[in-house]
């Protein structure tokens, strides 16, 4: 969640995510990484793993200098004294709808 008056700067700054910062997330199991967003500054993530999950990849990014300081940049956006990782919570799946193919 952040201020709403600051989406256009949000939206801005994730339009130009530095490459090494995305290397890092493929290189820690992030993959299908989406963002999306409410006018009303309610921002939600969703990436697959091949990990055991959310704890697992944060820790391994947590090794990589530059998440260290994409954290910074962008916790003008998350309340005082938190970071955006540590502002995430990991949502419990609980119903899916879809079509799996197996080949023929």
């Amino acid at each position: 969640k952040f201020e709403p008056a600051e989406l256009e700067q949000y939206l801005i700054d994730h339009e130009t995510v530095w490459p090494e910062m995305q290397q890092a997330l493929v290189d820690c199991g992030w993959h299908n990484y989406s963002l999306f967003y409410r006018p009303d500054g309610f921002a939600v993530g969703y990436f697959e793993t091949d990990t055991s999950g959310f704890e697992e990849v944060g820790a391994r990014m947590d090794q990589y200098d530059v998440n260290a300081v994409w954290q910074e940049a962008m916790s003008k956006y998350t309340p005082a004294n938190t970071s955006p990782i540590d502002a995430a919570q990991e949502l419990t799946h609980y119903f899916y709808i879809g079509e799996d193919r197996a080949p023929m």
